[in-house]
C-alpha cells in the first residue's frame, strides 16, 4: 500500500488529486473548530453530556458537533437527501427515467439533492436553535436566526467541498470526509483508554480484548468487501466479414457486499432524526421519550440499527445492481451462462444469486453494527471507536485505495492489492 501511495505521488496528475484532497480535509477539520457565532459552547456541551440524546452525532461530525462549530451537522443532511432522491427514483416515473439517462440524468438528480439537502439543513438547524436556545447568548429571533443561517451555510459548504473532492480528487468526497472525521478523534480516543487504565476503570486484559476485536473487524470487513462470487460468461463465435469475434470466456462478479459502507451510513443517519425531531418539542415527554428509548446503547436502538443496515443493503444493491439489463447485454453480444437461456431466465437467476449473497453481507454488518454494545458491557470500556467507526474507515479506505490502484494500473503501475 505504502509503495502504491508513493508512486502515484510521483505521477502529477494523481499528485495534483492527493494534494486537492489533503487540502480539502484540512479545509474540513479547520472549519470544525471555527464557532457559531451567539453560541456558548461550554453550554451546548454540558447539554449534550446531560441529555445524551445527540452525543452519538458527535462521530460523524468528527468533535465539530460538540464544539458547536459551523459544521456541527456535518453531512448528514446530505445523506438524508440522497436517499430520500434514491428513493423518489423509484416512485416518481420522470426521476426513474433520469437515472437511467447517464451523466445528464445524474447530473440533474445531484441537483435535486442539493436542494434537499439545503432544505433539510434549515429543519436540522431550527431543531437544534430551539433544542439549545438556552445556550445562545444572544435571546430572540435575530439569535436563533445567526445559528440556523451558520449551519445551513456550514452544511451546504461542506456538500460542495465533498463534490468537488469527487470530481478533482481521490475518492468518494462525502465518504472521505466522514473518514476523516472520525480518524481525527482517533488520538483522543486512545488517551481516553489511558485514562481508564491510569484511574482503574478497567484494566489491561480488557483493553486487548478491544484491541483483538477492533483486529478481527478489520479483518472481517477487508474479507467481505473483496470476497465476490463469480458467475462463468461464454460468448459465442460470431464472424463479421473476414473476422471472428467472440468465443471468449469471462465471468460477472459478484460482490458479497456491492453497498459497502452506504447502509451503514444511511442507517445511523435514519437514527438519529428523532434526537433532531425532540429538539423541536423540548418540553414534551413523548418526543422525549421517544428519543431517550432509541439512544445509542439501548436495545430498541440495536435493533433498529441491525434492521435498517439490512434494509438499506437490499435496497442500495438492488438500486445499483440491475440484473435486466446485465442479461439484456449479454444477450445482445452473444454471451450466455452455462445452462442458463439467455433472457429472462438469466436475469431471475442473476437476482436470486445477488439476493442470497447479499443476505450474507447484510449480516455481516448489522452484525458488526451491534457488537460494540456487547464489548462494551464486557470490557467496560465506553468510548466512541466501535465496530461502526471501524465499518466506516476501514471500508472508505479500501475503495479509496481501489481508486488508486485502478489509476495506477491505467499507467502500467503494479498495484497492492492482489
Amino acid at each position: 500500500m505504502l509503495d502504491a501511495l508513493r508512486n502515484a505521488w510521483k505521477i502529477p496528475d494523481l499528485r495534483k488529486r492527493l494534494q486537492f484532497t489533503l487540502l480539502m480535509l484540512v479545509i474540513f477539520r479547520i472549519g470544525a473548530f471555527v464557532p457559531v457565532p451567539g453560541m456558548n459552547p461550554e453550554a451546548v456541551k454540558q447539554l449534550i453530556e446531560k441529555g445524551a440524546l445527540l452525543g452519538f452525532f458527535d462521530i460523524i461530525a468528527g468533535g465539530a458537533f460538540k464544539q458547536f462549530s459551523v459544521f456541527a451537522m456535518s453531512i448528514t443532511p446530505y445523506i438524508n437527501a440522497s436517499i430520500i432522491v434514491q428513493l423518489l427514483t423509484i416512485i416518481i416515473p420522470k426521476w426513474e427515467e433520469l437515472a437511467k439517462e447517464g451523466e445528464a440524468g445524474r447530473k440533474e438528480l445531484a441537483k435535486y439533492t442539493r436542494y434537499g439537502t439545503v432544505i433539510l439543513g434549515l429543519i436540522q438547524a431550527v431543531g437544534l436553535a430551539i433544542g439549545f436556545r438556552s445556550a445562545l447568548v444572544y435571546r430572540g429571533f435575530f439569535g436563533s436566526l445567526i445559528v440556523v443561517i451558520s449551519l445551513t451555510a456550514g452544511t451546504a459548504f461542506l456538500m460542495w467541498v465533498g463534490e468537488q473532492i469527487t470530481d478533482k480528487g481521490i475518492g468518494n468526497g462525502i465518504s472521505l470526509l466522514i473518514f476523516a472525521g472520525i480518524v481525527s478523534r482517533l488520538p483522543s480516543g486512545i488517551y481516553q483508554v489511558f485514562q481508564y487504565v491510569r484511574v482503574g476503570t478497567t484494566n489491561i486484559f480488557m483493553v486487548l480484548i478491544f484491541a483483538v476485536f477492533a483486529v478481527a473487524v478489520i479483518v472481517g470487513v477487508v474479507a467481505v468487501q473483496q470476497a465476490e462470487r463469480r458467475i462463468p460468461v461464454q460468448y459465442a463465435k460470431r464472424v463479421v466479414g473476414r473476422r471472428v469475434y467472440g468465443g471468449q470466456s469471462t465471468h460477472i462478479p459478484m460482490k458479497l457486499n456491492a453497498a459497502g459502507v452506504i447502509p451503514v451510513i444511511f442507517a445511523m443517519s435514519i437514527l438519529l432524526t428523532p434526537s433532531t425531531i425532540a429538539g423541536f418539542f423540548p418540553n414534551s415527554r413523548v418526543a422525549v421519550s421517544i428519543a431517550n428509548a432509541i439512544k445509542p446503547g439501548g436495545w430498541v436502538y440495536a435493533t433498529l440499527y441491525a434492521a435498517l443496515i439490512v434494509f438499506f443493503t437490499y435496497f442500495y444493491t438492488a438500486v445499483t445492481f440491475n440484473p435486466a439489463d446485465i442479461a439484456e447485454n449479454m444477450k445482445k453480444y452473444g454471451g450466455f451462462i452455462p445452462g442458463m437461456r439467455p433472457g429472462k431466465p438469466t436475469a431471475e437467476y442473476l437476482d436470486k444469486i445477488m439476493s442470497r449473497i447479499t443476505l450474507i453481507g447484510a449480516l455481516f454488518l448489522a452484525a458488526i453494527a451491534i457488537l460494540p454494545y456487547i464489548i462494551t458491557g464486557v470490557t467496560a470500556l465506553n468510548i466512541y471507536f466501535g465496530g461502526t467507526a471501524l465499518l466506516i474507515v476501514v471500508g472508505v479506505a479500501l475503495e479509496t485505495m481501489k481508486l488508486i490502484e485502478a489509476q495506477m494500473i491505467m499507467r502500467h503501475y503494479e498495484g497492492f492489492l492482489k
